[in-house]
């Protein structure tokens, strides 16, 4: 019997594009902090945070789901929930595990915002970097194509990416950044 590489294909690709999306949310939630671009209007950005963080729920979804149903690495449904049921590389799986969790955490919790508080939200929001630091630690040490010079370029990207936001977020005073000519902050 031959095996099926399909669900082994889309778990490979939902796991890339989840991670990819995720970066991009957690730029576009820095972009929203940090206003390096005084013509974005914070609601719009904060639309497109709203829509990528949901954008990488769903490719972690399909993830999740391919890698259940290959046979490739035997993956449980409780495998998925509880970190180190998985044999295949467990301590790389189970970062992906935690990661998930607190990407389910974080992104439910802009629904939660009025109930929970803007203090709590903004503190919860912190875990983003640890989320995008697990994510990028899963990707690296359980993902099989990160020797391809491709995949490898993604993660450099995305972690100079983030790197540089926060950065920016950290060293630049809001009342400096550029704002263009005749508009106010």
């Amino acid at each position: 019997m031959q095996h099926d590489p399909t669900f082994w294909l889309i778990a490979r690709a939902a796991g890339l594009t989840a991670y990819a999306v995720l970066t991009l949310s957690v730029l576009a939630g820095l972009v929203l902090k940090s206003r390096p671009f005084a013509r974005l209007k914070a609601a719009h950005v904060t639309e497109v945070h709203r829509t990528l963080a949901l954008t990488g729920l769903g490719a972690l979804l399909l993830h999740a789901v391919a890698l259940v149903l290959d046979t490739t690495v035997k993956v449980s449904v409780a495998a998925l929930v509880v970190p180190g049921l998985v044999a295949y590389r467990p301590a790389a799986v189970a970062t992906g595990v935690i990661g998930g969790w607190l990407f389910v955490l974080i992104t439910a919790s802009f629904r939660l915002r009025k109930h929970i508080g803007m203090r709590v939200w903004r503190r919860l929001h912190w875990f983003t970097y640890a989320l995008f630091g697990l994510a990028t630690i899963h990707g690296i040490t359980a993902g099989t194509d990160t020797t391809q010079p491709w995949v490898r370029d993604l993660y450099l990207g995305a972690i100079g990416s983030v790197v540089a936001a926060t950065a920016w977020r950290a060293l630049v005073p809001p009342a400096r950044r550029a704002v263009p000519k005749g508009e106010t902050t």
